[in-house]
This record gives structure tokens, C-alpha cells and sequence, in this order.
């Protein structure tokens, strides 16, 4: 009888196990490489520390300052503490309770006319209680809390990712913007001095009052392009204050960003198949997904009875003064379980199934999406650079097809409305520029962010506010 009860008492304990075991596995059946054809390193930009690969001083200083003070990163790292916690609380569910009570009553009886008793009596007990992991429960909950701490942290560094990428992405937006206000101020100074120069002409009889109007509408067109850009300048600006948890202020940002065109032509992408471990959004998929299977045997075990074992030493007495002379103990051993419940724990063991299934197929989106955002990414960032490249190219023409139409106008042999077009298609082109540099730059943290850059804190402590201290503001944005 001993062997066969020993013998039952482990194939029910694990019982559990195997309810997990038929649960499909995600189906990842990745590509070789971010895009067909393309030669594979095992070098990868992601693999540089965020201080490191953005050189600017100004915006390391604006990342540091959002990784210590935005306040949604600061809601990520509390609520890491907090299921970390939880996490504590499972683990120390293996561990017994003890409780005690310390009691003193004086009951008074009086049945049936009878004279009145007195029962008093006092109590000093301690139980030491304990449930017994048979069938794993107490397991199972272990690794779903584990899984889901786990995951809290992931989110907390895809959080870091993603806060270091939009606070450089704001800061590339506002250089844009204040470089192209400043394009359009020097315009404007030009406009300026050739509306003087109309003027004196019409006043001097040497030209019609044609040309005059032409460049008083010259002049006041791009005029009327200052307020809207100094607008969106205030606007950009808030946006990084906002990120790194400040009120607005308008010193975060030099008035004379100066842009550098040297940004690295080949970028190292790594291989494919280490984008999971890079990306912690997906390794915060992979635990929901884990702690999923985890509830599914936690809901399989809470199928069966629970045993609980309890031992309560004490003194018990009528009376205080021999109250340590009369010891006092409980030993008590329970299995509780539901006899009938009409499927309902089973239905809920299903349903883990169920929720199971969404975290694979979730889990699953989350590697087709980031191998997705690093394919588009990679193909953006080539275009941009070829669209930079060609717009460059474009305002040369621009710059030199406007100082042959000045010539050309002074001898009289073009006419004044050929010069407007051409100062106007220089100033287009310089605006394609600089923008088409934004959008150089916004692609590169992109490709850095979504191949898994940014989060890692591994020597941030200990390096990262010396290394920017050597950072100097010539330096240009991004390697």
C-alpha cells in the first residue's frame, strides 16, 4: 500500500507538466537576412552605446537628461519594482506561515435556572502552517510572476530604446527647423537688398515699376514664411522639453545649428537571426508568452486538492498562575477540493489555453514586425541618403544658375523676372537640403532603434558620463 500510494503521489505530481506539453510551440521561421541579396557582417550598429554613436554634446546631454527625468520612464522603472514584489511574494509562498495568537475570554453560562458558571480561559499559541507544492501549483505561479517581472523589464529597456530614439528624432526636427529659418532669414536679407536696388532703379528711371512690384512681392512672400517657422520652432522645442520632463525654456538648443554632412555611408546591420536577442520588445513577448504557458499549468493544477499541514504548540489555561504548566498542541493535515463544479475549472484551464494561444501568435507579430521596421528601414535609409545626394547636387546647379542670371541681368541681356526664378528655385533647393538631411539623419536613429540600439545599461553607469563629458560641440550628430 505504501509503494502504491507513493506511486500515485508522483504521477500526480506530475500531472501537471504534461498539461503543457501539447501547447503549440510559435512557429519562427525567419529569414537569413533584414533583405534579399544583402551581404551580412557580424558587426552592428546597435551594438554602440547611445553616448557613443550619437556625438553631438547638446544631445547626449538632452538624452541623459529624458533617461533620468521623463516621467513615463519613471512609471516603467515603479512598475518594475512593483512585480518585482510580486514576484517575491510567489516565491516566498513555499515557505510556511506562522502566525500566533495571544487570548484571554471569561464566558458566564446559566441553562435552566442552574446557578451562573464561569469559564475563563487564556491562550498563547503559535501555528506553524503549510501547504505542500503536490501537484506544482505553487510552481506554476512561481513561473508566471517570474515571466511577467521579466517582461515589466524588457518594457522598461524598450521604453529606454524608444525614449533615446524620439529625443533625438525631436532634436534633428528642431536643427532642421532652425536651420531652415535661418535659410530663409539670409532670404530674406538678399530680398531685401534687391528690393532697394528695384526701388532705386524705378526711382532712378532705369526700370518699370513692374520689376519694383515683383520684388516687393519677392520680398514679402518669404517674409510671410518667418512666423509660421518660428512657430514650429516653439513647437519642436516643447516637445523635447516635454520629453526630458521639463517646463518649456528655449536653451536647449544651439541658435546657429550648423549641419554635418559626413554621415557614415555603410552601416552595419548585423545578422538577422540576433534581432531577437537585440529588441527587448520582443523578448518582453517571449515572456507574456512563457508566463502564459505557465498559467495554463497553474489552471491544469488547480484541478486538484490542495493540502495544507498545520502545527500549533501553546498554553492554554483557566487560569493565570499555572497557565505555563499546561502545554498545548494541534496537529492538523487538510485536503481540500472541489468534488463538484460543473466543468468550471475546466472550462478555465481552456481559456489559459486560449490566452496562451493570443501570446504565441503575438509573440509571433512581434518578430515579423521588427523584422519588417529593420527591412523599411534599411531600404529608407538608402533612399534618403540617394535623395540627399541628388538634391545636393541640385542646389550647386541652383547657386551657380543664380549668379550667371545676376550677371546676365546686370549686362541686360536677361530679364529681371529670370533672376526671380532662379533665386527662387535656389532657395527651394537649399530648403530640399536641408531637410533632406533631417530626413538622413531621422533615418539613421530609426535603423539604430528599431536593430535594437539605445537600451542597453550594462556600462552606462560607469562610462557613459565620463565618455560625454569628452564630447565636443563641433562634434557632428550621429557617427
Amino acid at each position: 500500500m505504501k509503494t502504491k500510494t507513493f506511486a500515485i503521489i508522483i504521477v500526480l505530481s506530475l500531472t501537471s507538466c504534461y498539461s503543457v506539453k501539447s501547447l503549440r510551440k510559435p512557429n519562427l521561421d525567419m529569414p537569413e537576412t533584414y533583405i534579399p541579396a544583402m551581404e551580412t557582417d557580424s558587426a552592428c550598429v546597435a551594438d554602440i552605446d547611445w553616448w557613443k554613436f550619437y556625438t553631438d554634446s547638446t544631445l547626449c546631454s538632452l538624452i541623459k537628461s529624458a533617461l533620468e527625468n521623463n516621467r513615463d520612464l519613471l512609471n516603467a522603472a515603479a512598475k518594475v519594482e512593483e512585480v518585482r514584489n510580486m514576484y517575491g511574494i510567489h516565491r516566498l509562498n513555499y515557505l510556511p506561515e506562522v502566525s500566533g495568537v495571544v487570548g484571554a475570554s471569561h464566558e458566564t453560562n446559566r441553562y435552566n435556572g442552574i446557578a451562573t458558571t464561569k469559564d475563563p480561559e487564556y491562550d498563547l499559541k503559535m501555528t506553524v502552517g503549510w501547504e505542500v507544492n503536490l501537484f506544482g501549483a505553487m510552481s506554476w505561479a512561481q513561473k508566471s510572476s517570474l515571466a511577467r517581472y521579466e517582461a515589466t523589464m524588457d518594457d522598461y529597456h524598450a521604453m529606454r530604446m524608444t525614449l533615446v530614439a524620439e529625443t533625438a528624432s525631436a532634436y534633428f526636427r528642431l536643427m532642421a527647423l532652425k536651420n531652415e529659418l535661418s535659410i530663409v532669414r539670409q532670404t530674406l536679407e538678399t530680398r531685401e537688398e534687391s528690393l532697394n536696388q528695384a526701388r532705386i532703379r524705378f526711382e532712378g528711371g532705369l526700370t518699370s515699376e513692374t520689376v519694383y512690384q515683383q520684388a516687393k512681392v519677392e520680398y514679402a512672400s518669404t517674409a510671410a514664411l518667418v512666423p509660421n517657422l518660428e512657430k514650429q520652432v516653439k513647437v519642436a522645442n516643447n516637445a523635447i522639453t516635454l520629453l526630458i520632463g521639463e517646463f518649456p525654456n528655449d536653451s536647449i538648443c544651439p541658435n546657429q545649428p550648423t549641419w554635418s554632412d559626413h554621415i557614415q555611408e555603410n552601416v552595419p546591420v548585423g545578422i538577422s537571426s540576433t534581432l531577437l536577442e537585440r529588441r527587448p520588445d520582443i523578448s518582453a513577448a517571449e515572456h507574456r508568452l512563457a508566463a502564459a504557458m505557465a498559467d495554463v499549468g497553474l489552471s491544469y493544477a488547480n484541478q486538484f486538492p490542495n493540502i495544507r499541514l498545520s502545527f500549533t504548540p501553546g498554553w492554554e489555561n483557566e487560569s493565570l498562575s499555572h497557565f505555563f504548566s499546561s502545554p498545548f498542541t494541534y496537529v492538523a493535515g487538510n485536503i481540500a477540493g472541489t468534488i463538484f463544479d460543473f466543468g468550471r475549472k475546466k472550462r478555465k484551464y481552456k481559456a489559459s489555453i486560449a490566452v496562451y494561444e493570443q501570446a504565441r501568435n503575438d509573440y509571433e507579430k512581434a518578430v515579423i514586425n521588427a523584422f519588417t521596421e529593420v527591412n523599411t528601414a534599411i531600404e529608407t535609409l538608402r533612399k534618403v541618403k540617394e535623395s540627399r545626394q541628388l538634391k545636393a547636387e541640385l542646389c550647386e546647379a541652383s547657386m551657380k544658375y543664380v549668379n550667371l542670371a545676376q550677371l546676365q541681368y546686370r549686362a541686360g541681356s536677361l530679364n529681371y523676372i529670370d533672376v526671380l526664378d532662379a533665386q527662387r528655385r535656389y532657395f527651394d533647393a537649399q530648403i530640399a537640403v536641408s531637410n533632406a538631411l533631417r530626413d538622413e539623419y531621422l533615418a539613421l536613429a530609426n535603423l539604430y532603434k528599431v536593430l535594437g540600439g539605445g537600451w542597453s545599461m550594462s556600462s552606462e553607469n560607469n562610462n557613459g558620463n565620463e565618455n560625454m563629458k569628452k564630447q565636443t560641440s563641433g562634434d557632428s550628430a550621429v557617427r
